[in-house]
């Protein structure tokens, strides 16, 4: 059940890119489960902590088989995704600004986020994705609230 939770339903086994098609999956459900509910706050912000945990868990489990943040384990893309787009009006522009932001900062890591890794089990995994969300869902704020697109 941890493989299954920490690839996100398989994808994961994709192999290079995974991260990415994991983030789009999170973009589009994220975009048509709340385009016609966008009130649900509190629910996003559950959902996200209730994945954030469950990723810390699940990888924690798949450490021992797989080795430490093995490229099959996506929830931490899922769950930075969710970060980055906590807060955000639901509109295709921003989910896709979102998207492009939140996988620069996972994939260049600046700003301390390589540091996190370093972190034990399934918090080094899920730590770095986590802050990556948290300066994405920044950036995006200030585009948002200076109308720079």
């Amino acid at each position: 059940m941890h493989k299954l939770i920490s690839s996100c339903f398989g994808i994961g086994y994709i192999g290079k890119g995974a991260g990415t098609v994991a983030a789009t999956a999170t973009c589009l459900v994220w975009y048509f489960v709340l385009l016609f509910e966008p009130e649900h706050i509190l629910a996003t912000i559950l959902v996200t902590a209730l994945l954030t945990l469950q990723g810390i868990r699940s990888a924690n489990v798949v450490e021992a088989d797989w080795g430490k943040d093995h490229q099959r384990v996506v929830i931490d893309e899922v769950a930075g995704m969710c970060v980055t787009l906590l807060f955000v009006p639901v509109d295709f522009r921003y989910i896709f600004v979102g998207l492009v932001l939140f996988r620069f900062f996972d994939i260049v890591k600046p700003f301390y986020i390589k540091k996190l890794e370093h972190l034990p089990g399934g918090l080094g995994v899920m730590a770095d994705d986590l802050l990556a969300g948290i300066y994405a869902n920044s950036c995006l704020q200030l585009l948002i609230y200076f109308g720079l697109f």
